[in-house]
Order: C-alpha cells, then sequence, then structure tokens
C-alpha cells in the first residue's frame, strides 16, 4: 500500500515527515484558496521524496511552470479539468497524471472512461466547495462497483482509525494501490503530526508490536 501525505509546506516537518515515516509521495497544494497553500519553492528542503503537486482548474502553462520550479514527479488535477485538457497536458509532459474524482452519492464509471489512456491513476476525495481538506469521507462502497483495471488512491477523512476499513476494501477492490492523508493528521493546516502519521503507517502496513506474554 502507498501512502501519500498532502498538503506539506514547513521545513523541519517535510525533514520529519521524511526521517520518520518516508511517504512513498509528498503532496504540494498550489491552489492559492487552499490554506496549505505553497508558493515558495526556495523554502522547501531537498529531500528525496518524490512529490506531487496538486492543482485546481489551473493552466495548462502555470503546471508545467511548477513541474520544473519544484522538481515534481506527478501532477494531480483537483478540478474539473476535461479529457481534452488532461489529454494535452499528457502529450506535453512525461510525468504522472492523477484525476481526482469528488465523490458525493454515487460515481458514474463511464463518465471516466475516457481519462483512462493520459492518467497514472484515479484519486477519489470527498465532494466539498473547498476541494479537499475537508475532513469528511465519503461512503466508500460506491468504490465497490469500481470496473478498471487502472489503480487508484483514495482520500477523504482518514484520520488513525482508517487503516481495518482501508484493508477490508482492498479485500474487496485490489485496484486500491494506497491512501492520500491530509488534514486529519495535522495540527494545523500543512503541520502534521508525526506520532499520529507513524501509528496509521504501521497499522495498515501490519508493522504494530504484539503484546508479548510470559509463559
Amino acid at each position: 500500500m502507498q501512502i501519500k501525505v498532502c498538503g506539506m509546506r514547513e521545513r523541519e516537518n517535510i525533514l520529519a515527515l521524511e526521517r520518520e515515516i518516508a511517504p512513498d509521495w509528498m503532496g504540494l497544494i498550489f491552489y492559492p484558496k487552499s490554506a496549505r497553500f505553497v508558493n515558495n519553492a526556495e523554502s522547501l528542503p531537498k529531500t528525496n521524496l518524490r512529490k506531487v503537486g496538486v492543482f485546481v482548474n489551473e493552466s495548462e502553462e502555470e503546471i508545467l511552470k511548477k513541474v520544473g520550479e519544484y522538481g515534481l514527479s506527478a501532477i494531480q488535477l483537483h478540478g474539473k479539468e476535461s479529457v481534452e485538457f488532461v489529454e494535452a497536458l499528457a502529450q506535453k509532459t512525461k510525468k504522472e497524471i492523477w484525476k481526482v474524482i469528488s465523490v458525493k452519492d454515487t460515481i458514474d464509471w463511464d463518465s471516466l472512461r475516457g481519462y483512462l489512456p493520459f492518467i497514472s491513476k484515479f484519486l477519489f476525495d470527498t465532494a466539498t466547495v473547498a476541494h479537499g481538506g475537508s475532513g469528511k469521507k465519503f461512503d466508500w462502497s460506491v468504490l465497490e462497483s469500481y470496473p478498471f483495471d487502472k489503480g487508484f488512491l483514495l482520500s477523504g477523512g482518514l484520520d488513525e482509525s482508517c487503516a481495518d476499513e482501508v484493508l477490508a476494501l482492498v479485500a474487496k477492490v485490489p485496484q486500491l494501490e494506497g491512501v492520500d492523508l491530509n488534514s486529519k493528521f495535522e495540527v494545523e493546516p500543512a503541520l502534521k503530526n508525526i506520532e499520529k502519521l507513524k501509528s496509521f503507517k504501521k497499522r495498515l502496513l501490519g508493522q504494530e508490536e504484539k503484546p508479548t506474554t510470559d509463559n
């Protein structure tokens, strides 16, 4: 299971994330209305973490600029980007492209088919006006009918208690490749609680220490 920790910004917090958690991905949010907005590449420390840039209805030019400026490995499109937009972007970059699907009650799977040739994965998040970071879960059972071979990430209100639920969903839908963690693991916006992340990772990956008993 892959772990992405999103909404990172603070230098020491990022260094602690790499040292203590070493997630598969670190998300940087480039949506100006977000409380986790990143706008200074020089303020970020150099790390070996793979960076995902999160964009909401941004221009192709600005996305590609940020890819170079921040050394992004993946582009996460969190707005209403059309298939045509994603296709054009895919022709301009070899970076991974992730398309976020904001979930209310149901998902129209046929409406997503057009994205498949141009993206690396989907990311399913709770539909909100703020485009993420709500701390609210959607009904994960809608994903049990996921019809594609393409992998996806799960987002939206995940906290320390969700590990078993995530593993139960993986057993039903093996295309679930990982989780996207954000607001439920924060001390304040853009500042993560490293101990909470560590606890969740151990639960998700089955690394919790078993209690010992004396014979």
